[in-house]
């Protein structure tokens, strides 16, 4: 993995997603995964909230929180696929019964039923052919002291073509 794949994998929040839904409330709303949307039939089968503490591979601690919404894709009963405003009506009623926390880490878990379960990072919603399309990207491994090292890195490279003194190794 390199930093141009983190970056490509666009990682947007629970708030991201539904401002974004918001924008359309009518219009179908369509994941595509794997190069393909889901069929129209598709159902949000689970939603889960969490906080997570953790040790990454440096040592140093970390805590996060992070929501799952499952997707369980299938053709049934010949729907179409669901207006974003039903599914943004599905993550209400969820916060009825859940604390979500809408900077929250979202990741969309996604099933034919016959296929294991894979994770997905969104994209942000954006508006194609009359429906709104959120591109789901197979969220990756990763090593977060090597990211902020890599994030680091590319902040230094970025401010490195500020005005040269005559001391500085950069742009000189």
């Amino acid at each position: 993995m390199t930093a141009i794949d983190k970056a490509v994998s666009s990682d947007i929040t629970l708030g991201q997603l539904l401002d974004g839904l918001a924008a359309a409330p009518e219009a179908p709303l369509v994941f595509l995964y794997e190069g393909q949307p889901v069929k129209a039939g598709y159902h949000v089968t689970e939603v889960k909230a969490g906080a997570f503490s953790a040790l990454d591979c440096g040592a140093n601690p970390e805590a996060w929180s992070e929501m799952f919404i499952q997707l369980w894709d299938i053709n049934e009963d010949g729907r179409s696929h669901m207006p974003a405003g039903k599914f943004s009506a599905i993550i209400r009623k969820v916060s009825d019964h859940v604390l979500l926390d809408p900077a929250a880490k979202l990741t969309f878990e996604v099933s034919d039923g016959n296929r294991p379960m894979a994770l997905y990072c969104a994209s942000s919603p954006r508006l194609a052919g009359g429906r709104l399309e959120v591109a789901l990207a197979a969220r990756p491994s990763s090593c977060k002291p090597r990211d902020r090292w890599l994030a680091e890195q590319s902040t230094a490279v970025s401010s490195c073509c500020a005005p040269v003194n005559s001391n500085s190794k950069c742009c000189g």
